[in-house]
């Protein structure tokens, strides 16, 4: 399994509400004007109104800096010959560059080579769209050796979760 973040866009991290009112980002300051006097809070969990506007917030700078739009989510899956799903491949892709956010093979189905070509196919869809950088992020407890032996390298390890567990941020390039 790969860890998941974010909507399609990436930004989102939490599904909107209907049942309470967001609070609205403040607007913009002109410049050279003064902060107002600040209330500063801290939270186990952010309360839904401010994890709302905190979203909305940054959805709103984010558009206008970034061409969102061509963010496209992509799918794989795989199932038995009754339906039964018993694997797929989620990301987006965006430019010349794609995002695997999940990758997930039912137990029963693992070491068949179901997540091998799960992920081929998933990368196979993403070449059709012109990506050709591939990344992703996973923990050490969950495929980092897998994504390995598919051509995949560390850029970046972040240690410091609990039972030694790594987080590694992988990719890789292919030509164009």
């Amino acid at each position: 399994m790969v860890g998941s973040a974010g909507d399609a866009r990436g930004y989102h991290h939490r599904p909107m509400s209907t049942e309470s009112t967001p609070l609205k980002p403040a607007p913009p300051r002109s410049g050279g004007q003064p902060l107002p006097e600040l209330q500063f809070m801290s939270f186990d969990a952010a309360p839904e109104a401010i994890a709302q506007a905190v979203d909305t917030g940054l959805d709103q700078y984010n558009v206008a800096v970034a061409p969102l739009g061509d963010v496209r989510p992509l799918a794989t899956a795989a199932t038995r010959a009754d339906g039964q799903l018993v694997g797929g491949a989620i990301g987006r892709t965006w430019g010349a560059c794609c995002e695997l956010q999940q990758l997930w093979v039912d137990a029963a189905s693992r070491s068949a080579g179901v997540g091998s070509q799960l992920l081929r196919r998933f990368e196979d869809q993403a070449r059709g769209r012109g990506c050709s950088v591939f990344f992703l992020t996973t923990l050490s407890y969950q495929a980092p050796d897998f994504y390995r032996r598919h051509g995949y390298a560390v850029l970046a390890e972040i240690s410091g979760y609990p039972d030694g567990i790594v987080k590694y941020l992988m990719h890789k390039t292919v030509p164009a």
